[in-house]
């Protein structure tokens, strides 16, 4: 019998020193630097044929397909069934909040602190780690494994779309991009910009010029600013200062050639969890709101207030709604600009089975014409759920038990990862219970001891599930 902790703890420094190769690539999608060569920014490509390249070390078969996605392969390339570990390699944007350098990889206390340690390149590599395990002790395999890579997963998943346009789907498979015990179910996802549009008064007491929060739909705003101009410098100043006094907020306030600068500080956390942050941008929207403006601003800034600030659940908007299996609905409100004399807002949900995409951007349409506004959606994804009685939900529980000794039950998040990709697909770990939740943050760090038990469990996984068949 297999002593996978003995088997990884072998291979301890290895997988360190490859992690930390990883870790030292900023990888974050960069459309203003996109090539033919690059499609995504030269760091997701450069992130991608890296990992690749540890893996021809390896001796694994490898494909890169057009720089935005690859696969590494074990075992008989023509079994009829194939398992697949989805990943990616691309990551957030670091902003600021961080104690250390965000890409240059940071043990202290236990902790293994860079940008994309929990999210994903940490897991990724503990996955990869077990599947390296499997291939050097020549286990048997009924099913050919790809350990798909991809690189904006946390943007539009451009590069796995592209893999399942080309390549077959995988019969089943789990991507090391959540918790543990298991992911059996994530629920729907859309996102709705909502725009204001119209120039202001050139007679109200306030212009707002600027107002910026925010990079990403998936993203709880840590920072917004505003720039405005304004008939009483010292009334819009000392309102903002009483404001700082009540919320739970910090922040600054300048004066400067052109105009009045506001600077406001809230808490970044995940999209699918906008609870557990606090938004920046409808904070400095709402109190903005409450002063003179005109046009587009009043628009932009009254939507913010009324409609969404304060509000995870959507509550405003008449979408608060709760499935028994999948839990509440989430609203996110991820990115606020404003600019040239219109507005935007960009909401996210992450919603259960009992609603629609189309209902959620009814809502919104329905909300911002109130507002003099229009709005449209983006992309969407259905929920998605795999059974508790599929085997691969059985198997992997079975597994986390036996190494952790832990509770070992299924759940339903918000979070949207590439498990959804596959009918039968799951999300498994890397994060542990109790383990803190620092992805798209400040500081994120995975625990040196979670990487390493995560890649035991990793490897027995591979090893039992590429080594059944649905005829089993």
């Amino acid at each position: 019998m297999t002593d996978w902790q003995a088997e990884v703890a072998q291979r301890k420094t290895d997988l360190m020193t490859d992690l930390q190769t990883m870790l030292e690539i900023p990888s974050v999608r960069d459309d203003s630097k996109a090539t033919d060569d690059a499609p995504l920014g030269p760091g997701p490509k450069a992130a991608l044929e890296t990992f690749l390249s540890l893996a021809k070390r390896d001796g694994f078969r490898t494909k890169n397909i057009d720089n935005v996605v690859g696969y590494v392969e074990l075992g008989d390339p023509d079994a009829e069934e194939t398992l697949a570990v989805l990943a990616h390699v691309d990551e957030m944007p670091a902003d600021t909040g961080w104690d250390t350098d965000p890409f240059t990889p940071t043990l202290k206390d236990g902790r293994l602190y860079a940008r994309g340690a929990s999210d994903d390149k940490g897991p990724g590599m503990a996955a990869y780690y077990g599947l390296k395990i499997v291939s050097e002790l020549g286990l048997p395999l009924k099913r050919k494994i790809r350990f798909i890579v991809g690189t904006d997963e946390e943007s539009d998943w451009t590069g796995m779309n592209r893999y399942f346009e080309v390549e077959p789907a995988p019969t089943l498979g789990f991507s090391p991009d959540a918790e543990f015990p298991i992911i059996n179910g994530e629920k729907g996802n859309i996102t709705v910009k909502a725009t204001f549009e119209g120039g202001q008064d050139a007679e109200a007491d306030n212009t707002l010029i600027s107002f910026v929060s925010g990079e990403r739909d998936n993203m709880v705003p840590a920072q917004a600013d505003a720039v405005i101009t304004s008939g009483d410098n010292e009334a819009l100043v000392s309102d903002f200062t009483a404001f700082l006094d009540q919320a739970p907020v910090t922040g600054e306030v300048t004066i400067e050639e052109d105009g009045i600068h506001l600077h406001v500080d809230g808490k970044a956390s995940h999209g699918a969890m906008p609870e557990n942050g606090i938004n920046a941008g409808t904070y400095l929207a709402a109190f903005l709101a409450d002063q003179s403006f005109s046009g587009a601003a009043i628009d932009f800034l009254t939507f913010v207030r009324d409609d969404v600030h304060d509000d995870t659940v959507g509550a405003h908007l008449g979408v608060a709604i709760t499935d028994e299996v999948m839990g509440a609905l989430s609203l996110n409100i991820g990115i606020l600009r404003f600019a040239e004399q219109a507005g935007q807002v960009t909401l996210n949900f992450r919603y259960p089975k009992n609603t629609t995409a189309e209902a959620l951007t009814d809502a919104v349409i329905k909300a911002a014409q109130a507002h003099n506004g229009t709005a449209k959606a983006g992309r969407a994804m259905v929920p998605h759920y795999v059974d508790a009685e599929d085997p691969i939900v059985k198997t992997l529980l079975d597994i986390y038990h036996e190494q952790t000794g832990l509770p070992a039950k299924e759940e339903v998040v918000g979070g949207g990862t590439y498990g959804r990709l596959m009918k039968r697909g799951v999300a498994f770990g890397a994060m542990f219970p109790d383990t803190p939740d620092t992805m798209h943050q400040p500081n994120e760090f995975i625990p040196v001891d979670d990487l390493y038990r995560a890649a035991a469990i990793y490897a027995q996984a591979i090893a039992e599930l590429g080594n059944q068949t649905d005829a089993d």
